[in-house]
């Protein structure tokens, strides 16, 4: 900016943009334009959450600011002091746009309410669609311009099977069909194995 002592420049590591600066350094199709990039949300030094874009269906726009093995964000993340990086597709379907801001989180349902958002997560999904202090929620939220609540989904109780007096008789007494399988095994041993008779045959 201008000021009584001519140009200045004003350097931020913490602004959003400079994340954006760095991949279009680094990737060429975000460069030339072929992979947009959305929508960046970031906690400088911690974390940083981008949506990308691609017109075209043949492109994968996240493996492209990946790169071979991690190599393209690696680069990156090494520049900004192990800052982690999560890069996600954006979508026009605002749930399905959620959804993919709060992975690693596994989501079951969104319920949108003009800005506001209803997301519906089992138990053991919670903790990390929170995120550590909070973190991945809210990193999520400045990601869609939504404001995003986390509701949690209990598991189903299994229904207790009713046991009837029968049944409880048959199972305390052994009872099959009416005769006590005791007695079975009783009638069993009395019969003897039936006699073979066996003819030698000789030339």
């Amino acid at each position: 900016r201008d000021t009584t002592k001519g140009p200045r420049i004003l350097v931020s590591r913490t602004h959003p943009e400079l994340v954006k600066r760095l991949f279009e350094a680094e990737v060429t199709e975000v460069k030339d334009g072929t992979v947009e990039i959305k929508s960046i949300s970031r906690e400088a030094g911690a974390r940083t959450k981008m949506a990308v874009y691609c017109e075209d269906p043949n492109i994968d726009a996240v493996g492209a600011c990946v790169g071979n093995r991690g190599m393209r964000v690696n680069s990156i993340v090494s520049e900004l002091n192990g800052e982690k990086i999560d890069i996600i597709n954006w979508s026009d379907n605002a749930s399905e746009y959620i959804r993919e801001a709060l992975s690693p989180a596994e989501v079951i349902k969104v319920d949108i309410d003009g800005k506001k958002a209803k997301v519906y997560v089992s138990e053991d999904q919670q903790s990390i669609a929170i995120g550590k202090q909070g973190q991945n929620v809210r990193l999520a939220s400045k990601l869609t311009g939504y404001d995003i609540d986390i509701e949690l989904v209990a598991a189903k109780k299994k229904k207790k099977k009713e046991v009837s007096n029968a049944d409880l008789y048959k199972s305390v007494r052994g009872d099959w069909n009416g005769i006590n399988p005791v007695s079975r095994i009783v009638e069993s041993k009395k019969k003897k194995a039936p006699k073979y008779k066996h003819k030698i045959f000789e030339e």
